[in-house]
């Protein structure tokens, strides 16, 4: 297309004009969309240049009406109105799908319909921006010089507005009396559907308008009030169904036929705004508005990002709520619980260490790529599940249960307005940062000084009482892997950090999902279970489900993922593995042995040095992503975690060692 940045308003007319007729009026519209996209580049946008010319010019003012109204008569607007920006598909994955590829080839409608001009002339995502930006004063000189008809003066658009809207109504009342929904709002269990409601009054005003042969009604009249106060009812409803998500639970498909029913709820009262009128002025004023909309709804319909933050809201909160319940007993708050946490934080270095002598014999045996995946995934699963239901603590499982506790504390001190000093606001937010950090230093002081002696001891044993030395052979590689200057070992300690992000995701999701529907009530009142192991029995299975079954779904997780990913990296050519601090503790002392301690000093410092950065990035990966979920779900600024760690950092000048272990009973 050619650069129009630098021509004028005129060229942009000569260019398209022949024999008094503009050839392409679609053509036209597009360089001159693009005219004033560029312009928007400035601070201001005004399209007064247009409205000079046409007033100096009456030429050319003809051929721009004759072009406007070419463009827009008979045109279809209803799928505009009821379809466009509004969720369509009940799989978040499936409507993220859809968007992505919309965004590469994007949809192009029938050319009779209005959506199809705008494709075409307004197809950035970024036109509304620069469009509403035009004072409203400048469009009304516009239309007024042109004369152009208003959204009023056609009954085939205003009938399209009405079909819109009843289509609108039936698809949203269907969706609002979906069992999974109304399993949400128990208490409408015996009232009628504010939604059936809803749909008789807008029956009724389109036979009223239909009687009266017109376009539009007084604006302030009963049946507008009437519309109003019934629309306020279904948004009570929805916003019900989402306050009753954290005792019920919510699943994807339910959170988008939610989010679903308050879109279409939404557009049909906008769309009933248009039917009400105050005088000739509002009218103008209302079809201005009625075509901004339009460029609104088609500029945003492939909003990923929208898609997200609407999305996973709600899903993210239940997730998240649960992972900060099972967090708070990861902090310790006194001198019994952090000992507490060390001896159980040395259990589960302990349980590791025989981890890593089952992966070093297995990693002897001939098999497959998937025969080494599967035995390490089970190896590392089956570790996880045992350290979990013995109550022993693996370290880096601590961040992706504990940020959500942080998040939460942050939302209560957001409730604590101190506008003078908002760093004093995140006092209490500081202090239980510091208990988290020295809850997260003892666990991995418990993990690493236990793992590695015990590890060298089995090793050392095997070699002793079976005159094998099992660790010789793969002792360069084990001390190889734990240099951050030799080896990816850090970029592997990342990868391990989303695992164990992505662990504490799943916990949640699980609980969240049993909680929709209803796993555990569903299990504690099966009669077969009741009659075969005794209704005692079967509730006992069913509260140790509720309390163990996301956590072992959890490790299971995480131990597949940890054993899989070396295999899919020889699969796809890529340096793709894990390192975890433990883990890496316990191998440091294979390695050791392996070699038969003869190794070089700077090998055993780099060692040393590459099992704290690990352990480090395996925190930082997996707190940050943490806690950017939780704080997404929550909806705080991100801003606010300025002041949380000015906070932090002014309670670690004042007590440093409260960072490390518990002093007295205030820190």
């Amino acid at each position: 297309m050619v650069n129009l940045q630098k021509k004028s308003i005129g060229s942009l007319f000569i260019k398209h004009i022949e024999n008094n007729e503009i050839v392409n009026e679609t053509s036209f519209l597009i360089d001159l969309a693009d005219y004033f996209r560029n312009k928007s580049k400035q601070n201001t946008i005004s399209i007064t240049e247009l409205i000079e010319l046409l007033q100096k010019d009456n030429y050319y003012s003809n051929v721009f009406r004759k072009c406007i109204l070419a463009n827009f008569k008979n045109l279809e607007f209803r799928k505009t109105l009821s379809d466009t920006g509004i969720l369509d598909n009940t799989n978040f994955f499936g409507e993220l799908k859809k968007r992505i590829f919309a965004k590469l080839i994007p949809e192009q409608p029938d050319k009779n319909s209005f959506q199809y001009v705008l494709n075409q002339v307004l197809y950035s995502s970024r036109d509304y921006d620069w469009i509403s930006k035009i004072p409203n004063e400048e469009w009304l000189t516009l239309i007024n010089h042109l004369q152009l008809p208003s959204i009023y003066d056609s009954k085939k658009l205003n009938s399209e507005i009405l079909l819109a809207m009843h289509i609108l109504s039936q698809r949203m009342g269907g969706l609002a009396l979906q069992p999974d929904i109304l399993k949400l709002v128990p208490e409408y269990n015996n009232l009628e559907s504010p939604f059936i409601a809803y749909d008789k009054e807008l029956s009724e005003l389109v036979k009223q308008l239909e009687t009266q042969k017109t376009t539009h009604l007084p604006f302030n009249t009963i049946d507008k009030k009437q519309l109003d106060i019934i629309a306020s009812q279904c948004f009570d409803y929805i916003e019900t169904a989402y306050e009753n998500s954290s005792k019920f639970g919510i699943s994807f498909k339910v959170n988008q036929n939610l989010l679903t029913i308050k879109q279409q709820l939404t557009r049909i009262k906008e769309l009933t705004e248009y039917l009400f009128i105050k005088d000739e002025t509002d009218k103008q004023e209302k079809t201005i508005l009625f075509y901004q909309k339009l460029v609104l709804y088609n500029s945003r319909k492939n909003n990923i990002r929208e898609l997200f933050n609407d999305g996973l809201y709600n899903i993210t909160y239940e997730i998240t709520s649960h992972t900060a319940k099972t967090g708070e007993h990861y902090i310790t708050n006194n001198k019994s619980e952090y000992f507490k946490m060390l001896y159980s934080a040395s259990f589960g270095g302990f349980i590791v260490a025989f981890l890593c002598i089952f992966k070093l014999a297995f990693s002897k045996m001939e098999m497959s790529d998937f025969g080494y995946a599967f035995a390490y995934s089970m190896n590392y699963a089956s570790g996880f599940i045992l350290i979990y239901l013995v109550g022993a603590t693996l370290a880096t499982k601590q961040p992706a249960m504990t940020a959500t506790t942080i998040a939460r504390t942050l939302e209560e001190n957001l409730n604590i307005r101190n506008k003078k000093n908002k760093v004093t606001q995140y006092q209490s937010f500081a202090l239980l940062f510091s208990k988290l950090f020295r809850s997260q230093f003892i666990a991995f002081v418990g993990n690493v000084i236990i793992a590695f002696p015990v590890a060298l001891f089995l090793i050392w044993s095997i070699y002793h009482f079976f005159d094998y030395d099992m660790a010789v052979a793969k002792a360069p590689k084990l001390l190889n892997d734990l240099s951050p200057i030799k080896s990816a070992a850090i970029f592997h300690a990342g990868i391990a950090g989303i695992f164990l992000f992505l662990s504490g995701i799943i916990a949640g999701n699980v609980a969240n999902n049993n909680k929709f529907n209803n796993f555990y009530y569903r299990i504690a009142e099966h009669p077969k279970l009741k009659l075969l192991l005794g209704e005692n029995k079967t509730k006992k299975i069913s509260n140790w489900l509720e309390k163990k079954w996301p956590g072992v779904i959890s490790n299971l997780f995480f131990g597949f993922c940890l054993g899989t990913t070396g295999s899919i990296g020889v699969f796809l050519g890529l340096d793709l593995d894990i390192r975890h601090i433990t883990f890496a503790s316990g191998n440091f002392a294979i390695g050791l042995f392996g070699a038969g301690y003869q190794v070089e000093l700077s090998v055993v410092i780099w060692s040393i040095i590459g099992v704290f950065l690990i352990g480090l990035v395996n925190f930082l990966v997996s707190f940050g992503l943490s806690l950017f979920i939780a704080i997404k779900s929550r909806e705080i600024p991100y801003y606010e975690i300025r002041y949380m760690s000015l906070a932090i950092w002014d309670k670690f000048k004042k007590n440093p060692i409260s960072f490390f272990i518990p002093v007295d009973k205030t820190v």
